[in-house]
């Protein structure tokens, strides 16, 4: 099998290695020009992070999707969606009132968190 090798820089990326190299099979530099596979590959890894957080520490890596329609499927992908931009939000609210980088906090401390103070939250009135 024939591969391309791609060399490239995360510009401006904190904690970023000095180099990174993606394989690819899409030889054609005009097709795919290796600024927009690199780029694209470093999206799609944030992507894979954000699964990884949704099922090994918001499920704590159970299945959770017991639903037996697909509506009701839809409806769990969606909230587990929705509690982790909630989750990712709130890391970025704690990050700017303490002068810090969002990036530079740990997901599963604001889990721990939140688990710990929902309960008292869910004991306000409205």
């Amino acid at each position: 099998m024939r591969a391309r090798v791609i060399e490239y820089r995360l510009e401006g990326v904190p904690d970023a290695e000095p180099q990174y190299r993606l394989i690819t099979n899409l030889l054609d530099p005009a097709l795919a020009p290796a600024a927009e596979l690199a780029a694209l590959y470093h999206r799609r890894w944030k992507i894979e992070e954000m699964f990884d957080e949704i099922k090994t520490h918001l499920c704590d890596g159970k299945k959770v999707l017991r639903s037996k329609t697909p509506d009701l499927v839809r409806q769990e992908f969606y909230a587990l969606m929705l509690t982790h931009a909630a989750t990712r939000r709130l890391m970025y609210e704690a990050a700017q009132d303490s002068e810090q980088r969002p990036e530079d906090l740990s997901f599963v401390h604001a889990v721990r968190v939140l688990n710990r103070r929902l309960p008292e939250a869910a004991a306000i009135p409205p």
